[in-house]
């Protein structure tokens, strides 16, 4: 296996979602502003959006891939017997969930946006909102399950393009109602749950080949079960940290008037990297790193591990840089039009800055996490993110009255760190993770061509500043012209250093 070949392949169908997802922002931007209808709207999303982004983003698969292969290296039939018995159990437990929120919506819309309860206009609207787009959870948590069924057989691609399809109906939900002078944030609630059904009839469509589910309702609750089930929520608040100090962050900031979508639009132009850099590498890594692991070939565990560990780094550190340097310019290029004003955009990019500084962070913990769930233990992870949320609302709270909505990124990105930092300490004393010699010499070799691509960043943007103001009509490209540079002078420079080649990520 080439982990950086593997981890093309998922980013490519990642990429195209994410830029997808940026025209469907934009158009968001364009129509609701940072508004209380656009506030309402992204309130609405975050819960079955948080959904998918922990289901669907490797934390469920950090929970079923070690134990679904683990069935299989028995037998196909002890595999399949697992898989059937989870999503079984997935789907009643799914519409459970389902039901409640539905019968106790105002009471979520309460917990999730305390702030909203002072405009009752702006509650109603979310809880109306919310009603609608909640049957996504069902449907996109169960096309996350099939989605682990193709990655545990090393196929990463219809998993990864399987949320291209909930941009393409959002965009097209935006287009009909300017056409039709429909409601935009009715239509796009409805089109986040007509997409999660098409999402989940996509990748059933897939994994057939490879797993053909019997549905019954006659749950068995064995041991293997047990033991997934004992794993799953622990995984799913340790993977997903970032997403639950974000929705964190979300209810806090609430309290203040456009500040919900400040932080939404900040967090969709740093997920890209995330998406790259820590999701499609822990998404690849991971089968194979429990394969290795159950088989007790450890030599070659650790070497995904470091190889993980590198390629995360070569990815996230450029990407941190870029977004703190250059965030008010790519928020302008990509939000600053129509009702999204000139303060709207400098506000956003004041929390983008901020979260630029923990976007390493961010996609660290999901490689690193996974050195755990690759051995089953769960635990660990879970006490750390408890911990680092914890931390999260301890400084989001604290100065939040003094500071306002930015203390929320600043938090955010100090909370993820200090989890790096002890995942590193327990990992390196459990000795489930040996740093190698040659990992410290590429390292210095990211940090030269990160700093020689951020002057050749800033010297740009200062270059053609009146080319990137909020008012010129081209600045689009004139940003696109300056990133795509800087970025191919970032990966040259890796090249020549010979930090970044294909066979370095080899890991066998």
């Amino acid at each position: 296996m080439n982990l950086l070949s593997s981890a093309s392949v998922f980013s490519f169908y990642t990429l195209v979602s994410r830029l997808l997802g940026y025209v469907r922002d934009i158009l968001i931007a364009s129509f609701l502003g940072a508004s209380i209808y656009a506030d309402a709207f992204f309130v609405a999303f975050r819960l079955p959006n948080t959904f998918r982004r922990l289901f669907a983003e490797g934390v469920f698969n950090a929970a079923f891939i070690p134990s679904y292969a683990e069935a299989n290296l028995t037998s196909k039939n002890d595999g399949k017997k697992f898989a059937d018995d989870i999503l079984n159990l997935l789907i009643i437990i799914l519409l459970g969930i389902v039901f409640l929120v539905e019968i106790f919506t105002p009471t979520i819309v309460y917990l999730i946006a305390p702030g909203f309860y002072e405009n009752l206009k702006k509650f109603d609207l979310a809880v109306e909102l919310t009603r609608i787009t909640i049957p996504f959870l069902f449907f996109v948590s169960l096309s996350s399950f099939f989605s682990g069924i193709l990655n545990s057989n090393n196929k990463f691609a219809a998993a990864a393009a399987a949320p291209i399809i909930l941009n393409i109906f959002l965009i097209l939900s935006l287009f009909i109602a300017y056409f039709f002078d429909l409601n935009f944030e009715l239509n796009l609630s409805y089109a986040v749950t007509l997409a999660g059904l098409f999402q989940l009839i996509f990748l059933f469509f897939f994994t057939k080949y490879y797993y053909k589910p019997s549905i019954n309702f006659k749950i068995q609750i064995n041991s293997k079960v047990k033991f997934f089930l004992k794993k799953l929520l622990p995984s799913i608040f340790s993977s997903g940290v970032t997403q639950i100090n974000i929705l964190v962050g979300t209810i806090i900031a609430s309290f203040e008037a456009g500040a919900v979508s400040y932080l939404y639009y900040a967090d969709r132009i740093y997920q890209i990297n995330l998406a790259i850099a820590g999701i499609a590498i822990g998404t690849v890594a991971l089968p194979e790193l429990s394969k290795k692991i159950k088989i007790g070939n450890i030599i070659e565990a650790m070497n995904i591990q470091n190889r993980s560990v590198e390629l995360c780094l070569l990815l996230s550190v450029p990407a941190s840089f870029g977004l703190t340097i250059a965030a008010q310019e790519i928020t302008n290029a990509l939000f600053g039009y129509g009702s999204f004003l000139e303060k709207d955009v400098i506000l956003t990019a004041n929390a983008l800055k901020y979260f630029g500084f923990g976007v390493p962070a961010f996609a660290l913990i999901k490689v690193l996490s996974n050195f755990f769930f690759a051995r089953e233990n769960t635990r660990i992870p879970f006490y750390i993110s408890t911990l680092s949320v914890f931390l999260n609302i301890l400084i989001s709270v604290i100065y939040f009255k003094e500071i306002g909505f930015i203390i929320i990124p600043i938090a955010t990105s100090i909370a993820t760190w200090f989890a790096v930092l002890i995942y590193l300490i327990l990992l390196i004393k459990l000795k489930y993770f040996n740093v190698e010699s040659t990992f410290f010499i590429n390292l210095i070799k990211i940090v030269i061509s990160v700093a020689i691509m951020s002057l050749m960043l800033h010297f740009s943007i200062n270059f053609f500043e009146d080319k990137l103001t909020y008012s010129n009509y081209y600045k689009s490209f004139y940003l696109i012209m300056i990133i795509t540079l800087a970025a191919a002078i970032y990966l040259l420079l890796a090249r020549l250093l010979g930090v970044f080649k294909i066979q370095n990520f080899k890991t066998n």
